[in-house]
């Protein structure tokens, strides 16, 4: 299944890349000449100040949640140890009872971490919706400025001359990117 969903990728980027190609070929000598940039979205919420101030953010917000979990893994390790130990000389109902704890434990444990999971998601998507609104606003101002016809965010193949990342992120790096 997961190379199904690869080759219909490919399929789909090769598509709007040929559809690309066939919309400059079919342009007139004059819009063949249009200003086109390319902008990495990756690279811009990887190396661009907000991106890596958001990124900040959500480890702080989420460290003590993180280490919550980490130190609940701990006592289940512990006590999933302790039985596995003792077992042989526990009475039945004993070793029954300790096992029950040690499998809601584990529940308990899991519901957590899937929380975990969902709250980080969901606000590392918020930070990151942020940021990418802040990109898209420089990459416009960007365009105004320096007359581009098309900035594409993602393409098959873009030449580093069209390449303009560098610029969005030290706009959005610069002191009147707040």
């Amino acid at each position: 299944e997961p190379c199904h969903m690869n080759s219909l990728f490919s399929i789909r980027s090769l598509a709007l890349a040929a559809t690309a190609g066939l919309m400059f070929a079919a342009m007139p000598a004059s819009a063949a000449d249009a200003k086109v940039g390319f902008v990495s979205t990756d690279r811009v919420l990887r190396d661009s100040n907000p991106a890596k101030a958001a990124q900040k953010k959500l480890e702080t917000e989420f460290a003590s949640k993180e280490k919550e979990l980490q130190e609940m893994v701990a006592r289940l390790r512990g006590l999933s140890e302790k039985l596995e130990r003792d077992s042989a000389t526990m009475a039945e109902s004993e070793r029954s009872k300790r096992q029950r704890e040690v499998a809601d434990m584990e529940r308990d444990l899991q519901r957590r971490q899937r929380e975990f999971r969902e709250d980080l998601n969901q606000r590392r998507n918020e930070e990151l919706a942020a940021v990418v609104e802040r990109a898209n606003k420089a990459i416009r101002q960007i365009a105004e400025a320096e007359k581009y016809d098309v900035i594409f965010q993602e393409a098959v193949f873009a030449s580093p001359r069209i390449d303009i990342t560098d610029k969005v992120i030290r706009a959005l790096n610069g002191p009147a990117a707040k």
